[in-house]
């Protein structure tokens, strides 16, 4: 079954990123798990998204379209990004997740992908 593991993370973590000194360490932590992910088989997608300030968000009102670019109200996690894995069960999908390597400010969502 398919399941999407969604990664929240903190203003703070999305700060690791561009740090000289911390962010080696925090990018670290993601190789591994990717490498992890990979070499089990199980990974059919993913990606790490660009910080919430870049995002653009569009709502339908009827016939009108309304566009709002970031940056947005800072709230205490943003969508930081996702994998997608095929693994037997939600067990194992869950066994993965608790796997990502997020701080304590953080969190991922495990969600069944929708068959069409």
């Amino acid at each position: 079954m398919k399941y999407a593991i969604l990664i929240r993370e903190s203003a703070q973590d999305f700060a690791l990123r561009d740090n000289p000194t911390a962010g080696e360490k925090y990018r670290a932590g993601w190789v591994a798990y990717t490498q992890a992910i990979q070499q089990a088989g199980i990974v059919t997608g993913g990606a790490g998204l660009q910080a919430p300030e870049t995002g653009t968000v569009l709502r339908i009102r009827g016939d009108k379209r309304e566009v709002q670019d970031g940056p947005f109200p800072d709230g205490k996690e943003q969508l930081g990004g996702f994998y997608l894995i095929d693994v037997p069960d939600i067990d194992v999908a869950m066994e993965w997740a608790a796997r990502v390597p997020i701080s304590e400010q953080g969190s991922v969502e495990v969600r069944p992908v929708l068959t069409m």
